[in-house]
């Protein structure tokens, strides 16, 4: 059956609503706001425009979005710009089928090959969209009259699929002008060539809402042929905050010759408090904004810091605990763009200690969250006769809990911050640190501090 790609999207969809599966897997956080408006304007069979800030997913959706074409479709074997055997658009296609009927070679499309993308630059050109003639086909003898000596670009070889272009903005307003007859005629025209080349697609195109009206503009008649303005944001809630990180984060120590490391919900969390934090401070340019990246980065840098202290003192499994979240803050520094007013060019460094104090706010809103109400007494007795704890990033987890010794309430304190498995020692290690900085964070114990060395109580 031939359908057009965007009545294969819209029906696919429908397929999806209507059995209760995800129409977008692995997009978070956008269920009651983003996502009914993309799943609107596919039904509606709109090209859709996403706006946002860095980091909010926007190619994500895009991309995401192939998963509701076909697995497989039908193509002419050997086709540049996947012609269906039914309805060829190409001149060598129609030639093909027109000279070999019922016996054209057909092949099988994977939908994953069905979706293009280019990053708009100022130096993308029309031909790399669109097309231009290529010198090598008319070396071999063909005329510049042959619609054949046509290399196509981007946009027709993603003929039935999904083309996606990034900061739609920054590509030259001649050059988007080339892409006025892709969304509204569905054709394309090269060097004047009277090549009419009907196009099945759906075009997306992402843009930052700062550059939508400054830095780059998209062009009115570009900007009125595209059938949905979609906006995005980040994260509304900590829950989504922390399963985009869960999601996200620890895909790269599969397999790791140490073992999968481990990090605890409670520091999991911090870490997106702390994203949010940075987020809403007016020390950053909101317009600038803080990419899910930086939480992203944030989690595998912490994890990292476990997973050197696993190799280097021969840990078993590496778990991450507070003393890794120092590691975090040149790593994302320049993740985020601070405002010039805030932070003036003699106070170099000021940015660290904002992230600083910023993250210790995470920690203790995540102890405060997660520990309110529960028994810490009898931990804070182990330093009622002034003795302290030396802690660090190098300090094992089982040398950590020898120094602190046994302590009554563990199992309640693990259970309070989610962590299963209190037999674990970096697990217990792990919560001990974490009470032991929160107690710290709320005024209830003395600590120093140097880098890579902490000293509890005294």
């Amino acid at each position: 059956m031939l359908r057009s790609v965007k009545a294969e999207l819209r029906d696919n969809l429908l397929a999806a609503l209507a059995a209760g599966r995800p129409t977008l897997p692995g997009i978070v956080g956008f269920a009651d706001t983003v996502l009914p408006q993309v799943e609107r304007a596919i039904l509606a069979g709109h090209d859709i425009v996403l706006l946002g800030e860095r980091g909010q997913g926007k190619t994500r959706i895009a991309r995401t979005l192939v998963q509701l074409l076909d697995e497989w479709t039908p193509e002419i074997a050997g086709t540049e710009v996947h012609d269906h055997p039914y309805a060829p658009v190409s001149a060598w296609g129609r030639r093909l089928v027109a000279e070999r009927g019922d016996d054209t070679p057909v092949a099988w499309l994977h939908r994953s090959f069905r979706y293009g993308e280019k990053l708009a630059t100022p130096d993308t050109g029309v031909g790399d969209l669109i097309g231009d003639v290529d010198p090598v086909k008319v070396a071999e003898g063909r005329t510049l009259g042959d619609p054949e000596t046509v290399h196509f670009g981007l946009v027709p070889r993603t003929n039935r699929g999904i083309f996606a272009i990034n900061e739609l903005p920054d590509l030259a307003e001649r050059i988007q002008v080339s892409l006025l007859n892709v969304l509204e005629e569905r054709d394309v025209q090269i060097r004047g060539y009277v090549v009419r080349l009907p196009l099945d697609l759906l075009v997306i195109g992402t843009a930052n809402p700062e550059d939508y009206t400054n830095r780059g503009r998209i062009i009115t008649p570009l900007k009125d042929r595209f059938g949905a303005e979609v906006r995005t944001h980040y994260p509304l809630r900590l829950d989504d905050e922390i399963g985009l990180i869960q999601q996200e984060a620890l895909t790269v120590w599969e397999g790791s010759p140490l073992g999968e490391p481990v990090l605890p919900l409670h520091l999991l969390e911090t870490v997106a408090r702390f994203t949010r934090l940075v987020r809403d401070s007016p020390q950053i340019d909101r317009r600038s904004g803080v990419s899910a990246r930086f939480a992203v980065a944030s989690a595998e840098t912490v994890v990292a810091s476990a997973v050197r202290r696993a190799a280097l003192t021969g840990e078993t499994q590496p778990v991450a605990r507070v003393s890794d979240l120092p590691a975090v803050l040149p790593a994302v520094r320049g993740k985020v763009e601070f405002e010039s007013t805030a932070i003036g060019a003699e106070d170099e460094g000021r940015e660290v200690e904002l992230l600083a104090h910023l993250l210790r706010r995470a920690v203790a809103e995540t102890f405060r969250s997660r520990l309110a109400g529960t028994d810490l007494s009898g931990l804070q007795e182990r330093f009622a006769d002034g003795s302290t704890v030396e802690t660090g990033e190098l300090v094992p987890a089982a040398e950590l809990l020898a120094r602190i010794g046994p302590v009554p309430g563990l199992a309640q304190l693990m259970a309070a911050l989610d962590d299963d498995g209190a037999e674990s020692p970096g697990l217990a290690a792990a919560a001990l640190e974490f009470a032991l900085e929160g107690l710290h964070l709320t005024r209830r114990l003395a600590k120093d501090e140097v880098p890579g060395r902490t000293v509890y109580g005294g």
